[in-house]
């Protein structure tokens, strides 16, 4: 099976259903809306579908360190390439305009334009920022950049790796290092009792096969030697050159390679740019859409399903994406509503299985205050730009209500992200200085485009403008 992408030029430019993103949530909800008859185009920055679960699954799933983490999305990958859907690889959406359905991508230097009738972000989720002290240095980076780098070339960090942070995938990925060569140490900075936190949130009996594979990682991991330090507070990166120790409260870790990592939240900047209406899940510690039970959001045309919703797992975003599909086969008069609601059934009640866990694991990993708004008045909060959180306190303190207001006075979240990575730490530090909660605060307004893109892009735009009868 050919791997080839689409090229721009060979595809109509008109769809009834346009998915942003090709990961579990896209191609479910791609698989269900070909089943309904709909004409489906996928738009995914990746070179191949998977989303960030699955990477390169086609080329990693071989790969003894991964191949037991990809085998799920083998298969829903064979299903998506079996069907005849328009799949735009390596493309990036940086214009939406929800009113006439009209899609601006940027792919190889060009940019191209083609319409919906509906469109479904599967955006995904993006790691929470984890600003602190050192946090800059060369050697210090995401666990999911390690993820990344593993998945895509095979590639593993040198010399002595920590991982410092909490949530399910330091555990999975710190499994990944081992069968890969690589034993980290991990400094785990979850402070919430798990009987107490299990007894309080509940879930644990219906998630309890969920709940059986995270315990099988934790004890794969220790039993292969894994060294885990517990309760870590006060997380400081040292060195010169580069990163040379991980500090904390009580203790000190050398390291070549530091991997950071508290939890993911949402993808919602195109959501947010768009202007869906967006509340805050207090739980999870975000903003996300809000939504329907089949993912329909504030604007008639637009649907989110997947992590980009709310963070749930692969799981979710299938059943997710598979109700948002059928939702828009109804929608566009293909399906009707009785057949709706019963193919939704089986969608509805995996998706109720799959987010079972959830609470109990938002409980036991939220990230602490310290986090979320890092006290040190040094700490680099926005790297773009190079804002300090003691120069967002002094500018929260002298009048800035939210991170828009605190951007006119430091360039903020002006960067090439956007406020993508900055955005929530921002939020926070201002919340904690003004002493209102974070829902006061706000969040920044994305315009696009939303992903920087070539001034050669934009002149291909323009010059097709200028052909225009």
């Amino acid at each position: 099976m050919s791997l080839v992408p689409v090229k721009a030029a060979e595809a109509p430019r008109k769809f009834d259903l346009a998915i942003i993103g090709a990961g579990p949530a896209g191609m479910a909800a791609a698989i269900a809306a070909r089943e309904c008859g709909l004409s489906v185009l996928v738009v995914d920055e990746n070179a191949a579908p998977g989303g960030q679960v699955f990477r390169a699954a086609e080329l990693a799933g071989a790969d003894p360190a991964l191949a037991r983490d990809m085998a799920p999305g083998l298969e829903l990958i064979a299903r998506f390439r079996a069907l005849d859907i328009t799949y735009r690889a390596g493309s990036t959406l940086w214009m939406l305009e929800p009113d006439t359905g009209t899609l601006s991508l940027a792919h190889q230097g060009e940019t191209t334009e083609v319409t919906a009738e509906r469109i479904m972000l599967a955006t995904g989720a993006q790691e929470r920022p984890v600003p602190i002290p050192g946090w800059t240095l060369p050697g210090v980076m995401s666990a999911g950049a390690a993820q990344i780098a593993l998945k895509t070339a095979g590639m593993v960090p040198s010399g002595k790796v920590v991982l410092a942070g909490q949530g399910p995938l330091m555990w999975l990925l710190a499994n990944q290092l081992i069968r890969a060569g690589v034993m980290p140490v991990l400094v785990e900075t979850r402070t919430q009792p798990i009987l107490r936190t299990a007894l309080e949130s509940g879930g644990i009996f219906s998630g309890f096969a969920q709940l059986a594979k995270g315990i099988g990682l934790i004890l794969k991991a220790r039993q292969a030697g894994l060294r885990v330090i517990t309760g870590a507070k006060h997380l400081r990166a040292e060195g010169s050159a580069r990163v040379q120790a991980l500090r904390f409260e009580g203790g000190v870790e050398p390291c070549d390679t530091l991997l950071l990592h508290e939890g993911v939240i949402p993808s919602t900047h195109i959501s947010m740019a768009i202007g869906l209406e967006h509340g805050w899940d207090a739980q999870q510690i975000c903003w996300r859409p809000k939504l329907d039970v089949f993912g329909a959001s504030s604007h008639a045309r637009i649907a989110v399903a997947g992590d980009g919703a709310g963070i749930g797992g692969w799981e979710a975003a299938v059943a997710a994406g598979q109700l948002a599909a059928l939702d828009a086969g109804l929608r566009l008069g293909r399906i009707s509503r009785a057949d709706r609601d019963s193919r939704a059934e089986a969608s509805a009640d995996a998706l109720l299985q799959a987010r079972a866990l959830r609470p109990f694991l938002d409980a036991l990993y939220a990230p602490s205050q310290e986090i979320l708004a890092p006290p040190e008045e040094g700490t680099i909060i926005c790297r773009c730009e190079e804002v300090t959180a003691g120069s967002l306190r002094w500018a929260a303190a002298i009048g800035a209500t939210g991170p828009n207001q605190a951007k006119a006075y430091l360039r903020c979240g002006m960067g090439p992200c956007q406020g993508r990575l900055c955005g929530p730490t921002v939020a926070a530090v201002i919340a904690e200085t003004r002493n209102v909660p974070v829902e006061e605060v706000g969040h920044f307004r994305p315009r696009a485009p939303y992903k920087p893109i070539t001034v050669q892009e934009l002149a291909s735009a323009q010059q097709r403008v200028d052909s225009l009868p």
